[in-house]
């Protein structure tokens, strides 16, 4: 088996402008030599990357990027709160750089709020948070991820990638008992929601990767925000809305284990001044399922956020149908994250496989899962994840998490030891 069977090579990412293919001196589009290890979990993740921020110290580097930050999240009890642990960060000297959507009103149930407040306790203690809403009308910046790196002490360096949020809710563990700090979402999850999610943990030359990709978005010369209002706010307040340079970018780590990793992304289309590293947009994570599942064979197993694009669907059910061995595993949610008509389709996760759906339906009892339900036979949300024996993704790194699919056949579970057949 060749990498070029199933990684994108720089080509087929279709952005040619991205560093991300032309750092090596080798070419490659991906690294190798990495270690990672899933962290299942919220609270396992926050616990680890509690640790590992605790122990750096002057001249090292934190960069992170987040769709929503609560400063009172606790990662591992009180006195833990994020604000308080990137703060403490930065008045022990070490570069504490965050890139936070800005995200729409709280009225909207969304966090423009939160990230304002955590952006501003990070930079009142020495760090630097941007509120960034450089994307297209009603997108968002929807990558998850902390890079920590240490000149005279590599062998720590280390990155976080996944969907872990550093927010109210993701603090959950295998009890699905729901975060201590629960931020109200859907009535169907209850007063305390589960939440089921994944990390990795990455180490070796990828955390290069993962750098050079926050350094992209950083170093991105268009205004933070293109709303007039909000510029003008900016301007009347007289808001610093530059961002400060990063100091230049350290050696990629040494190799430190046997995986290849590469690192994928959605970037849109922007219009008026596009993105100097990826001007006409990158499509890379699709891309990435696209080949992935043409060359699966045996499983595919995923989880996913959202999985209602029909457009999406068709790849699936075509993978389907044109082999008759493949079965396809699908976790979802049961039901959207927020109440309405605006997030509420007919039947959430509930595409039409068209002409795959017969195909589909004829793999047999056990193929197919709808939504997982655990103790106390509460629904989870969960995100996350493509599988086919030699290929795991976590959906890269991107604004949207690729939507996938509800495969609609087999068995469903309805909760511990309930299971009934699609109908």
């Amino acid at each position: 088996m060749e990498l070029t069977d199933w990684l994108l090579t720089s080509g087929e990412r279709g952005n040619p402008a991205t560093r991300l293919d032309s750092r090596r001196p080798d070419g490659a589009a991906w690294a190798d030599g990495n270690q990672v290890r899933p962290l299942i979990h919220g609270a396992t993740y926050f616990r680890e990357l509690l640790a590992a921020v605790r122990s750096q110290r002057a001249g090292d580097l934190l960069l992170f990027t987040d769709w929503r930050g609560d400063p009172d999240q606790r990662l591992d009890g009180h006195g833990t709160e994020i604000g308080t642990v990137l703060c403490q960060a930065a008045r022990r000297g070490v570069i504490v750089k965050g890139l936070v959507w800005r995200s729409h009103l709280d009225r909207f149930q969304f966090s423009e709020t939160e990230n304002r407040h955590l952006g501003e306790e990070i930079e009142s203690a020495g760090g630097e948070c941007l509120l960034d809403m450089r994307v297209r009308p009603g997108g968002s910046h929807h990558q998850k991820l902390v890079v920590l790196r240490h000149p005279d002490r590599p062998e720590l360096d280390i990155a976080y990638v996944g969907g872990t949020d550093l927010c109210h809710n993701r603090n959950d563990d295998a009890a699905h008992h729901g975060d201590p700090q629960s931020q109200h979402i859907s009535a169907a999850y209850g007063p305390r929601p589960p939440w089921h999610d994944i990390q990795l943990a990455l180490r070796g030359p990828v955390v290069g990767d993962i750098e050079a990709c926050f350094r992209e978005r950083w170093d991105d010369p268009s205004p933070l925000s293109r709303s007039p209002v909000t510029r003008l706010r900016e301007r009347a307040h007289r808001e610093d809305t530059d961002a400060d340079p990063l100091p230049p970018q350290l050696p990629d780590p040494r190799p430190r284990g046997t995986q290849t990793v590469q690192v994928l992304r959605t970037y849109p289309n922007r219009l008026l001044r596009g993105y100097d590293f990826a001007p006409d947009g990158e499509r890379s994570i699709a891309r990435g399922y696209l080949k992935a599942l043409r060359r699966a064979r045996a499983l595919i197993y995923l989880e996913d956020q959202y999985l209602w694009s029909p457009h999406v669907v068709k790849f699936f059910a075509e993978a389907l149908s044109a082999n008759p061995g493949l079965r396809l595993v699908a976790v979802i949610p049961s039901v959207p994250e927020q109440d309405g008509r605006i997030t509420l389709p007919d039947e959430p996760g509930r595409p039409d496989l068209g002409p795959g759906e017969a195909a589909a339906r004829g793999r047999g009892p056990g193929s197919g899962v709808r939504a997982g339900e655990p103790r106390r036979d509460t629904r989870v949300r969960t995100r996350q994840g493509v599988r086919d024996r030699r290929r795991l993704g976590l959906g890269g790194l991107g604004q949207h998490q690729p939507p996938l699919l509800d495969p609609r056949f087999g068995t469903r579970l309805r909760g511990p030891g309930r299971e009934r057949r699609s109908p």
